[in-house]
């Protein structure tokens, strides 16, 4: 299983599927190619179908045209067979002869990968980047059992110690976009005139007595940060951008509310990241691939380990914790309304984060013993990923999607 450095990733909004990744391999693209005269970028699949609202388009052109021209062209209804998010890309020479082609995938969290046959992929993944040799949480489980030690403690032996300055690095972004988010108005970019909320609702928690004031407060810093991502602001992928409000709501609800230490913080990233690394290693964190349950019920897993292993957690409730998380999110869709990472994405992030405190509190009233293991549910969210008709899986095909008309004047 690969480094958690794979999965936390700093970048922008609003999509790493469908922004990040294609702007990535359009940079190593462009690496490859330095002869090339002018390139031309099919998109395939999701990429196409949804790839204007996400700014896929944007992502290439911005990455290419200071070189060279480049031309796209949308095929949203023909799937490359390794995974929904298929590239394409082309260099031509003066006389619009192919000289270089790359078929590429974005699989989810800004990772790409290619088709076994064209070779191994080097941009994402080190000869050497297999750290974690247990890559199901039943083995962990156990590892921590006959040890003795924590999951954070799993991730710190596999990674080494200069995982830690890379995770409060995480954790300064997301941070950083919490307070960013609640702290700016206005109207999202886009079609849907959609008004950011994250302030409004800071303001009117702050207002009611504790126990309604911490879910406000939850649910003002998911929104501060999804709001960042629609906009295109920094933030970190956890796991994706879709979801990417989940899990710093949750930690900076409880560094404020209850005072842990940055460094208490960064390890509980570490057991979140673990979390998300199992789901991204057995099934997939990719909404064009399973549906919004491997973006937001993943984000909820994670977030749901983190807050339980803060509050003294045992391994066993931790596991737990993460296992309603993203149980109760199976079969979650993702039908992005006019493609873009709005509706119903930004409330999906908060409801998540509440879902995740929740879960949390539900396994601390337990000592960790349940019937379904978290490996036995990612197998089942994979699997019902799959068994999704495809105007379920980010191409705005159906669902909340469908015939939506953006208001008028916008």
């Amino acid at each position: 299983m690969k480094s958690i450095r794979e999965l936390y990733r700093i970048g922008t909004g609003p999509s790493s599927s469908h922004t990040m990744g294609p702007r990535r391999a359009a940079a190593e693209f462009l690496r490859r190619t330095t002869d090339a005269a002018s390139y031309r970028v099919t998109l395939y699949g999701s990429l196409a179908a949804t790839g204007r609202g996400h700014l896929t388009d944007r992502a290439i052109e911005e990455t290419i045209s200071p070189t060279a021209n480049v031309s796209i062209l949308w095929q949203p209804h023909i799937t490359l067979p390794l995974h929904p998010n298929g590239m394409l890309f082309e260099a031509l020479d003066t006389m619009g002869n192919v000289i270089k082609e790359w078929r590429v995938y974005s699989v989810g969290g800004g990772a790409l990968a290619e088709d076994p046959a064209d070779g191994p992929l080097t941009i994402d993944i080190e000869k050497d980047s297999d750290v974690y040799p247990l890559s199901t949480l039943t083995e962990i489980l156990e590892w921590c059992r006959r040890s003795g030690k924590s999951y954070w403690e799993y991730v710190e032996e596999c990674e080494g110690p200069e995982i830690w300055p890379f995770l409060n690095e995480i954790w300064q972004t997301m941070r950083a976009a919490v307070e960013r988010g609640i702290d700016r108005e206005g109207v999202l970019p886009g079609p849907l005139g959609l008004r950011r909320r994250a302030a409004s609702y800071f303001v009117r928690a702050t207002g009611f007595k504790q126990n309604l004031q911490s879910r406000g407060l939850v649910f003002a810093y998911a929104l501060a940060v999804a709001e960042e991502n629609a906009s295109g602001g920094v933030i970190v992928t956890a796991p994706t951008c879709g979801s990417c409000g989940v899990v710093p709501a949750v930690l900076y609800h409880l560094q404020q509310s209850r005072q842990f230490s940055d460094s208490r913080i960064c390890r509980a990233l570490a057991t979140a990241g673990l979390i998300g690394n199992i789901v991204k290693h057995n099934a997939s964190v990719s909404g064009a691939e399973v549906g919004c349950q491997g973006e937001v019920g993943v984000a909820c897993a994670m977030a749901a380990a983190a807050a339980n292993q803060l509050f003294g957690g045992s391994p066993a409730q931790i596991e737990y914790a993460a296992e309603m998380g993203l149980e109760h999110h199976l079969g979650m869709t993702c039908d992005p309304v006019c493609g873009l990472v709005q509706i119903p994405c930004i409330e999906r992030n908060a409801y998540a984060a509440a879902r995740a405190l929740d879960s949390n509190l539900y396994s601390s009233f337990t000592d960790g013993d349940h019937r379904v293991s978290f490996d036995r549910v990612v197998q089942v969210m994979k699997q019902t990923g799959h068994d999704l008709p495809s105007i379920y899986r980010e191409t705005a095909e159906g669902g909340l999607a469908l015939d939506y008309t953006p208001p008028p004047n916008n």
